[in-house]
This record gives C-alpha cells, sequence and structure tokens, in this order.
C-alpha cells in the first residue's frame, strides 16, 4: 500500500527555499559592493563619474496570484478554482542609463527575460481529492524609467509603465487521492497550455535603487553596481483574458554598470612664489554714538553741467552711472542710493554719487518735460571733430537709454570749452587744467532742467537734495590701502556670527550707513574684518571689534546744507548763485540761527595763494547772504567763517579726477537753528 501524504502550501512555504539563496546572493553583493567602494587617491588622470551607463540587470520576481482560475483552456475545467498562489521566477536582461552628475533626474531602460512562475495554493475538489496547479508564465519586457535622486546622491528612485509581451503559459495540474481511499490509483499529472492569454500587457513598476561605486576616478571606464526593489502592482497585469486571475510581482535584483568618465583638466601647482614683503596698512573704525538731539542736514547737492572724459577716448567714462533700458523706469533722483557708484565712502561720496547721475537726472527730467531742448558741447585738445563725437556719445545714450527724442538734442564739438580754465601754469598743472576742459558741457535755457535762476548757458543743473544725518555713518579708515591694495572689502560678523560683506573699495575712507549693518535692531557688538587683497595677489587681513548703535533722527533740530561752485580761480559767485543765495538760502535761516561757511579749492596753484582764495570765496557768501538780511531787517544770525584752501586732510574731495576738482572749487554752508 502506498501512503501518498500531501501537504498543504502556504504562501511562505510556496517560496523560502528559493528566497534563501537570493537572499544570500544580495547581502553578499551588498557586502562586496561596500567593501570594493574605497576611494583611492589619485595618482594619475582623474574622470568623472560617466553619465551613460550600459549593464546587466538581473533579480528575483516573487510573484503573488489572486483571482479566480478554472478553466484551464478549452478541453480542460477543473472541478474547483483556485484563488491565491505565489512563487519566485527570474528576471534578466540590458539596462541602460542616463544621469548627469549633479542632477536630480535621468532616464532608464531595463528589457529581458521575466518570468512569473507560481503556484497556486492547494484546494479540495467535491470528491475530497486535493489538487495542485503551478504555472510556468514568462515574458519578454521593456520598462522605460523616469530616475529621480532626491538628495542628488547615489540613491534614485524610479517610475514608469512596463511593457510585456507573452512568451510562455504553461501549466502542470495535479488531482491527487481521496484520503479516505488510499488504495485508489494515482491520477497522472495533466500538463498543457492556457487558453485566452493576453498577449500585451501594459502596467506599471514603482522602484528605488542605490549605485555602489566599484572604480576609482583614475579609471576611464567606471564599473557601478547598483542593488534594486521594485513594485509591479496587480492592476494591468491580467495574465488571461477570461476570469479574474491578475498577478502582483515583488522584484528584487542588482545591476552591474559600466560606463566611461570624461577626463578632468589637472591643476598643475606653479612653485611657491618667493615671499613679498606684508605691506603696512593701518585699520580703523569710527562708530558715531548715538545723538538724538544731534543736528541733521537736509543736503542740497549742486550738479555740475559737465561730463568730464579720459584722454584718447570719446566713450563715457565708467565711474558715471549708466543704466540698462529695464532700469529707467526704477530711477528716481531722491532715491539715488540705488544706483550708487562704487566706492561710496562719506558726505563727499554722496556729493559725487548725486553727480555721477548726472546722466541719469538730466534724462529723468527731460523725460517728464518733453517741451525741454539741450545742447551737448564737446571740447578737447584733440580738435572738434573729437570733441563732438564726445557728446555725440552723451547723446546716444540719451537718447537709446531714456528713449529722448533725437531732434532735442544738438552737439557741437570745440578745441577749447566756452569757460576755459587753462591759464599761464607749469607744465604739470597744465596737464590738470587739460583734463578739465576736456568735457562736454549740457547747454540749455530750459528753466525746468536749470538752477533755480537761469544764469547762462554754463549755469549748473538744478540741485538734488538729500537728508543726510552727521552721525548715521560708520567710517572705515584704510591708512595706506592706496599704495598696498588693489582693493579691499569688509566682512561685518555679528554675535550670533551671520556676516555681511561690503566692497569691494579702492579709496582708503568708506562711509557706510549704521542702518546698512545693524538692520532695525537698536545697537549691536560687531567683529570688522578687513580683506585687502595686495598688488601681488597676497590677501591680507585685520580685525577690530566695534560696538554699533543705530542712529535716531533727531526731533527737535534739523539744518541745511548748500554748496557753491566756483569755476577756475573765480572768487566772485556767478550771478545765478547770487540770486539763489539771497532768494533760496536766506529765508532758510531761521531766528538765532548760525551759519558756518567754509571755503575750499582745488590744489592746482600755489598754497598760500589758494588759502586765499578759499577765504575769499567764503566771504563773498558771507557779504551775499548779510546783505540779504540786512534789507529784511534782521541783525540776529551769527557767521562763522572758515578758508581752508587746499588742505587734503579737510577737503571734500579728492583730487584724483576733474570733477573732484571742480567740486573742491567751492563753499560749503551750513545753517543750524539756535540751540
Amino acid at each position: 500500500m502506498n501512503l501518498i501524504t500531501h501537504k498543504t502550501k502556504g504562501s511562505r512555504a510556496a517560496w523560502s527555499p528559493n528566497f534563501l539563496p537570493v537572499k544570500a546572493l544580495l547581502v553578499g553583493a551588498m557586502i562586496f559592493g561596500a567593501g570594493t567602494h574605497i576611494t583611492v587617491q589619485a595618482q594619475q588622470d582623474q574622470y568623472s563619474r560617466p553619465a551613460w551607463k550600459f549593464g546587466v540587470a538581473a533579480g528575483a520576481n516573487f510573484n503573488f496570484n489572486q483571482g479566480l482560475t478554472q478553466r484551464l483552456n478549452s478541453t480542460l475545467t477543473i472541478p474547483a478554482g483556485f484563488n491565491h498562489g505565489n512563487g519566485v521566477g527570474l528576471f534578466l536582461g540590458p539596462v541602460i542609463e542616463y544621469h548627469r552628475l549633479g542632477s536630480s533626474f535621468g532616464m532608464m531602460l531595463q528589457a529581458g527575460h521575466d518570468s512569473r512562475k507560481s503556484s497556486f495554493d492547494q484546494i479540495t475538489t467535491p470528491c475530497n481529492c486535493p489538487a495542485d496547479l503551478s504555472t510556468d508564465l514568462s515574458y519578454l519586457t521593456i520598462e522605460p524609467s523616469l530616475r529621480f535622486a532626491p538628495f542628488k546622491n547615489s540613491f534614485y528612485l524610479y517610475v514608469g509603465p512596463r511593457f510585456a509581451f507573452n512568451r510562455t503559459n504553461a501549466f502542470k495540474y495535479q488531482l491527487g487521492i481521496n484520503p479516505d481511499f488510499p488504495d485508489q490509483a494515482p491520477t497522472p499529472a495533466v500538463t498543457g497550455e492556457f487558453s485566452d492569454m493576453n498577449q500585451k500587457l501594459i502596467s506599471l513598476q514603482i522602484g528605488a535603487g542605490h549605485d555602489i561605486q566599484l572604480s576609482s576616478q583614475n579609471k576611464k571606464v567606471q564599473t557601478i553596481l547598483s542593488p534594486f526593489v521594485a513594485i509591479q502592482p496587480y492592476f494591468g497585469q491580467n495574465p488571461r483574458s477570461t476570469e479574474t486571475w491578475t498577478l502582483t510581482t515583488l522584484r528584487v535584483g542588482a545591476a552591474l554598470k559600466f560606463g566611461k568618465g570624461r577626463k578632468i583638466p589637472m591643476t598643475v601647482q606653479a612653485p611657491a612664489p618667493a615671499p613679498m614683503a606684508v605691506p603696512v596698512v593701518k585699520f580703523a573704525v569710527n562708530s558715531p554714538e548715538n545723538k538724538p538731539g544731534s543736528t541733521s542736514f537736509l543736503e542740497t547737492f549742486p550738479i555740475r553741467n559737465y561730463v568730464y572724459f579720459d584722454a584718447n577716448s570719446t566713450a563715457i567714462p565708467n565711474r558715471y552711472v549708466t543704466l540698462e533700458k529695464s532700469q529707467v523706469k526704477d530711477f528716481k533722483a531722491d532715491q539715488l542710493d540705488v544706483f550708487a557708484p562704487k566706492d561710496l565712502a562719506g558726505r563727499a561720496d554722496r556729493q559725487l554719487m548725486v553727480y555721477y547721475n548726472v546722466l541719469n537726472i538730466l534724462g529723468e527730467r527731460m523725460m517728464k518735460y518733453p517741451s525741454t531742448n539741450i545742447k551737448l558741447v564737446g571740447s578737447t585738445e584733440k580738435g572738434a571733430l573729437e570733441a563732438k563725437k564726445m557728446s555725440e556719445s552723451v547723446k546716444t545714450y540719451l537718447v537709446s537709454t531714456w528713449g529722448i527724442d533725437a531732434s532735442r538734442i544738438a552737439t557741437e564739438g570745440l578745441t577749447q570749452p566756452r569757460i576755459s580754465s587753462q591759464k599761464s601754469r607749469t607744465s604739470q598743472e597744465l596737464n590738470l587744467l587739460l583734463e578739465g576742459d576736456r568735457r562736454v558741457s549740457i547747454e540749455s535755457s530750459s528753466p525746468q532742467l536749470l538752477m533755480e535762476f537761469n544764469g547762462g548757458l554754463e549755469a549748473p543743473l538744478k540741485p538734488v537734495s538729500l537728508v543726510a544725518p552727521e552721525e548715521s555713518y560708520v567710517t572705515f579708515d584704510v591708512d595706506g590701502a592706496k599704495e598696498a591694495f588693489t582693493s579691499w572689502s569688509l566682512e561685518v560678523k555679528d554675535s550670533q556670527g551671520k556676516i555681511q560683506n561690503f566692497g569691494p573699495f579702492t579709496s582708503e575712507k568708506v562711509s557706510l550707513s549704521g542702518e546698512s549693518m545693524l538692520g532695525k535692531k537698536p545697537e549691536g557688538d560687531y567683529t570688522v574684518t578687513m580683506v585687502g587683497l595686495t598688488k601681488d595677489g597676497q590677501t591680507i587681513r585685520k580685525e577690530t571689534p566695534v560696538k554699533m548703535v543705530l542712529w535716531t533722527p533727531p526731533t527737535s533740530k534739523e539744518g541745511n546744507r548748500y554748496s557753491i561752485i566756483y569755476e577756475f580761480n573765480d572768487a566772485k559767485a556767478l550771478a545765478s548763485y547770487e540770486k539763489y543765495l539771497t532768494e533760496v538760502v536766506a529765508p532758510k535761516i531761521p531766528q538765532g540761527g548760525t551759519v558756518t561757511i567754509h571755503g575750499h579749492t582745488d590744489t592746482i596753484g600755489e598754497e598760500a595763494y589758494n588759502l586765499g582764495l578759499s577765504l575769499a570765496r567764503a566771504n563773498d557768501v558771507r557779504s551775499i547772504l548779510e546783505k540779504s538780511l540786512t534789507k529784511a531787517g534782521r541783525t540776529d544770525v551769527k557767521f562763522v567763517v572758515k578758508g581752508l584752501g587746499e588742505d587734503e586732510k579737510v577737503s571734500p574731495f579728492k583730487n584724483k579726477f576733474p570733477e573732484e576738482r571742480a567740486y573742491n572749487r567751492t563753499v560749503i554752508i551750513d545753517i543750524t537753528p539756535a540751540k
């Protein structure tokens, strides 16, 4: 008597024996990959990680069956239906991948043999006989995917469709013996092929993987091992067009990929130069205290109607602010901080900030007043033709950037300007005077463009007023910077370690508003580091602690500051300025106020002569103001008058450029209220 024992097949029993070698394979592959993923110090050419990779992928398909399967083909319908089952099949095929280094996205393509072999859970038929069904399904699959590396590293996710084409559809059906009749002869197993098979399937897969580099970057051809896991859910995976049988597959495997990297250019380190002498510079920071009761000044900045040109050039010098066409709509003359030139430093450079925007201020006013016209008169010792080219370059900017009608702008070229500063001087001073005459003068008879009181073709443009508190700027002084550095910058670190950067600068003294560093904080402790770049490429750092206090606007006192510009070697104000002092400045002097008048000159000429010239200019302004006040019956004003000559320690501006020398030929008037 043959005793046949039937063991009920659960899902675990069906695939656990097959899973153990697969598990061992995966663990071994990961250990191998981790053990060989060693960074090697490159002693030769270096290559980038490859973007294109080609290889082969292999894995185990863990297949899970659901749904009814009873009519196996046209000749075999079994007494009871099978509903659940599982099994393990092989996946094997080529893989192509594209993933550019540093990008999150890429593409993958897998294709090959895809086995969906499985066994159904044993059932009992109406004759109380056990029945078993095993399947041998396989497909040729094409699986394109979108690759996504969320952290831009070796870990990646992928998702895409699965196109499957049926290749085999065999089955084996075994009807067992009724245990109540053990002497019954066994029924032979039935093998065959399923009918009504879907020859093409379209489904979905979602997976994840991890690239393990097996090659160092000194290899052009590199090897990558990529363990992966993917789920291919049941929808779209109906093997047959009849009944309700579906498959869900979990695929676990690894891909071995190869790719060529691109050669990384090697930087050849030059031999270290001989040590250079460290330049000697001094770094100091002056942060004024908060003085709510101090005086703020509403500064009125005159605008010299000259654009000075560099030698041997007809292009607008780059120290003047020129805008892009898209910036024109945002330009406002009373908000010039947005369009500040480089090296903004203190009151002097606030004046130059206004002046260096002369073409933009002119463009804004000509747009606002379309009936105005100007004439641009160029002058240079190179001749009238070269001078007219200078005028045309200014015209081109106003027309192309600001959209001014070209018919409103006339141009002319002269060898000398109408008001020339050339005198009988030494050759060195003559060169400086030639720089002052190499310019384009802006002439107009339109009062909307000129000062309040038109004073002729050479009259300055209307001034610009900006509120400038005396105590609101922190000054950074780098003594010796011009000789030592090509440029220098500032690192301002607060107590929380946050760093703000300012610069680069080329002047030795820079003033920045306290608000630009403090923001809305009332005060703060900072570490300020000056970083200088020397002419031989060295970096010099000097550090100092600074306590900054946010300037608070005064509530009770406000002063006014005006400037009068003189032509070269003149001590008498232009007629337009005399009327301006009488009718605009004098009425602003409050009862019991103080008028402080400082006269200055440029550095051309003898120092003693310039000292007297500056005092004459200051007294000229005082005389005009006193005369106006006397006519009004006022004697309550205190005057403080000083002539400071060409002393560069107190002069408002440097004397490097002709416009700086022009603005140093000035008288500054501070009007403060009574204490």
